[in-house]
């Protein structure tokens, strides 16, 4: 679930349609697409080695021809990398990959556009870089992270700002909590690279802080489970332990408390 400003708290927000520089190897072009789920907006991140004219593309966003138009503008596209399904990442995907000439690679084929797929472990040689591939389901079934330099694009796994759902029923919380603990595993200092939000840090007390943030909910929903019964729906226990939440983002709570009370009732 995203996540906005606490009370007299900014953040400052990025011009739409500028390529702003990162890291050495990565820039980003936020899309004009902000919501309560998609925050400023779809980060689509712009991957070179330095000195290199070609680029990778990872999550061209949703189908915006303004969008897709600028990040086709920022040289030879080698290939187009998915960080998982969801329309705000990929529903432009195979337009765009259609008008660079470049392949669209996805762990999920139905986004694949002539190339190979993507997998735990595989290596993309590309642009000057080697871009490593990390599965990380549970925010979706197909969620993948990706290691680049000295920081990882997460999609939304982890966010810049605010926590992520569990998209149940194809995102678990097992899967997602032991992807969390993968990353946390990350050496210090690697950077967050997110798919909404302003870039992080050090992923793995990203990592972390979202473990406390995980264990403490599903502890709050467990307690509310036995306060209201073994039968209560998910908008009960919404209302019970997301109180403190803003009611516009409860629809997608729903989502992540079906997986929290699936995972406490297997």
């Amino acid at each position: 679930m995203s996540g906005r400003p606490a009370e007299g708290e900014r953040f400052e927000h990025p011009a739409y349609g500028v390529l702003r520089p990162v890291t050495p190897e990565a820039a980003v072009l936020l899309a004009d697409n902000p919501s309560v789920m998609t925050l400023d907006g779809t980060n689509t991140w712009v991957l070179r080695a330095p000195g290199e004219e070609s680029c990778v593309v990872v999550d061209p966003g949703p189908s915006d021809e303004a969008h897709l138009a600028r990040a086709a503008g920022f040289g030879p596209v080698a290939q187009v990398l998915l960080t998982h399904g969801h329309p705000d990442h990929a529903e432009g995907a195979r337009e765009f990959g259609e008008r660079v000439g470049a392949p669209v690679r996805a762990l999920d084929p139905a986004l694949r556009l002539g190339g190979e797929g993507l997998a735990h472990g595989d290596v993309v040689a590309a642009a000057g870089l080697e871009i490593r591939v990390v599965g990380t389901p549970g925010h979706t079934s197909d969620s993948l992270c990706f290691l680049v330099g000295g920081a990882v694009l997460t999609g939304d796994t982890i966010l810049g700002r605010g926590t992520t759902i569990v998209a149940h029923p194809d995102g678990r919380l097992g899967d997602y909590l032991e992807s969390l603990r993968v990353l946390a595993d990350l050496p210090p200092g690697t950077t967050v690279l997110p798919g909404h939000g302003p870039e992080l840090p050090d992923a793995a007390e990203a990592a972390r802080r979202y473990l406390a943030h995980r264990e403490q909910r599903l502890a709050q929903v467990a307690a509310a489970l036995e306060a209201l019964g073994p039968d209560a729906t998910a908008r009960q226990v919404v209302e019970s332990v997301y109180a403190d939440v803003d009611r516009a983002l409860w629809p997608a709570a729903e989502w992540s408390v079906r997986a929290q009370l699936e995972h406490l009732r297997r």
